[in-house]
Formats: C-alpha cells, structure tokens, sequence
C-alpha cells in the first residue's frame, strides 16, 4: 500500500513541477503517473549500474555528480513515456531537483502516519 501512495505522491509532484517550468510538459494524469513508475523503474534497475561505474567522478565532485545521474534518469524517462517532454539538460537538472525535494517533503507525511498509528 505505502509504494502506490508512493507511486501517487510522485505522479502528483510530477503534475505540479510540470506546470511551474515551462520547459516540461505532460499530456494527462496517466502520463504522471507512468511518468512515476518508469522514474521508479529506473532508480530501482539503472541508476546502481550507472553510480558504479561512475564512481570515481562522483567521489571527485563529492557526490554532485549524482545529480547528473538524476537528470539523465529524468532524460531517459522522457524518452521511454509518450505525453512527457523535457526541453534540454538544465530544464531536466531543475526537474530533477525540485522533484527530489517535493518526494521528500511529501514521503515525510508518510513517516509521520507511521509513527501514529
């Protein structure tokens, strides 16, 4: 049950990013929320190969290559899901950004139901 809230928070934090920048679009609720599973998809399967054999740069920057890895990961998921379109490399870097931030702010409403019940 807490991954579809999960998948949901996410599909919802993709809908409002999308409609602060201007540089990404998304056609439909559906797309969002494949938008979240493929992103989900992604981080699970991908983004552990591509952090080993980019380690040695992401310990040179100090871990702000990660932040490559997201907006490549955001980039790719533009390329797999039909009704998702991000215009370039720093649109996608600020995607990736605020929805890292947004995931967190609403992931931590979760932890808090937990905590109460």
């Amino acid at each position: 049950m807490k991954i579809i809230l999960k998948m949901l928070l996410t599909a919802v934090a993709v809908i409002v990013i999308a409609n602060l920048l201007t540089g990404v679009t998304v056609a439909n609720y559906t797309t969002a929320l494949t938008v979240a599973i493929t992103l989900g998809l992604l981080k699970i399967f991908i983004r552990p190969i591509i952090i080993f054999f980019t380690l040695p740069i992401t310990i040179v920057t100090l871990g702000l290559f990660l932040f490559v890895i997201n907006t490549f990961l955001i980039l790719l998921t533009d390329y797999f899901v039909d009704g998702f379109t991000v215009n370039g490399f720093w649109v996608a870097l600020l995607f990736s950004l605020l929805l890292s931030v947004a995931q967190s702010v609403l992931y931590s409403f979760l932890k808090k139901e937990e905590k109460i019940n």
